[in-house]
């Protein structure tokens, strides 16, 4: 008999799947299970007569079961506070951690709740103001909470995703001559961050459309959690100002939602000069933490895109393009 061949990475089966989760977690009889999206986490809505989950199984070597345990302290903290977040759900047992013995390995997967309303891309300033309140009733919390994950320093964010990006750009190639710059920039301006005048804490690090739910009501539900570790709190705002700017191509409604956001931040918490002055290169320094991150699990997608040409252009037109709006290279200015 010949055995499987390796693999790096799997999809799972959604009616294996929808009949695991029945058990694991006695739901109804009539459980479906779709795949809503792969990546470096899979995605599956499980829906009953009633009920809407989120079934998210990690990839391979992606988080110890010790840093998914810590996301779910933080995300149950901030529901028990009253934060509108999807949350994890425990087995009847109490455990929230499922193993699956995938044909790579042992996977983790955890069921959340499913988050009210749906995803916008391009929403109104009132609710944009929203966002801002719940982002600041979340960091309201996690001001000074410290978890037992990744600390975002310049390190992790620049140093280790430039080194990540070499691996796919010559070191002469014209867009890589300027993430070299533009690092030893950024770097320069941690270093230049008064840090006693920025608040410090637990952070999601990937608030945008993508990881919200709206209702008609203006609610906001946040998940996804996933890339949640300890860092400055700015790093939440400036990486959802830098996702604004992107989506709203439109200089006057931009500012008016962005002004939107800020007030609905301050409404509740105080954004220091410090944290704005530092918004332009915080955020900046993200978006080279993820071109990083792709680089880094490009066997989890079906990259066939991830090559010179969609470098070029992630670079020149999402980090060059609010590098050059915020004069990174020479002097940022105030947000």
């Amino acid at each position: 008999m010949i055995s499987p061949f390796p693999v790096t990475n799997s999809t799972l089966s959604t009616i294996h799947l929808a009949e695991f989760i029945q058990k694991e977690y006695q739901l109804a009889n009539s459980v479906s299970c779709k795949l809503l999206k792969t990546g470096i986490s899979h995605t599956y809505l499980i829906t009953t007569d009633t009920e809407k989950f989120v079934f998210r199984i990690y990839s391979l070597n992606w988080r110890t079961k010790a840093e998914i345990l810590e996301e779910i302290r933080l995300v149950n903290l901030l529901k028990e506070n009253e934060v509108t977040v999807s949350y994890p759900i425990a087995d009847a047992d109490g455990e929230f951690i499922k193993e699956l013995n995938a044909p790579e390995g042992t996977r983790f997967g955890v069921l959340f709740s499913h988050a009210k309303g749906a995803k916008l891309i391009n929403y109104s300033t009132e609710t944009h103001f929203a966002v801002g309140q719940s982002m600041a009733q979340i960091h309201r919390l996690t001001e000074n909470f410290k978890l037992d994950r990744v600390n975002y320093t310049s390190d992790i964010l620049l140093t280790q995703s430039f080194e990540r990006l070499k691996l796919f750009l010559d070191a002469q190639h014209p867009e890589m001559i300027y993430m070299a710059d533009l690092k030893d920039r950024l770097k320069q301006c941690f270093l230049e961050t008064d840090f006693s005048k920025v608040r410090n804490g637990a952070v999601h690090l990937d608030i945008w459309f993508d990881n919200m739910h709206f209702t008609n009501q203006q609610e906001v539900t946040i998940f996804d959690f996933d890339f949640c570790g300890n860092g400055p709190l700015v790093l939440d705002i400036g990486y959802y100002v830098m996702q604004l700017y992107h989506l709203e191509r439109d200089e006057t409604e931009y500012k008016l939602k962005l002004e939107s956001f800020l007030k609905g931040y301050e409404s509740i918490i105080q954004i220091s000069d410090e944290e704005k002055r530092s918004l332009p290169f915080f955020s900046t320094s993200i978006y080279f933490f993820y071109l990083g991150i792709q680089c880094q699990r490009f066997d989890n997608w079906a990259n066939v895109f991830l090559n010179e040409i969609y470098l070029e252009r992630y670079i020149k037109m999402i980090i060059k393009r609010w590098a050059d709006h915020n004069k990174i290279l020479s002097e940022p200015e105030l947000i």
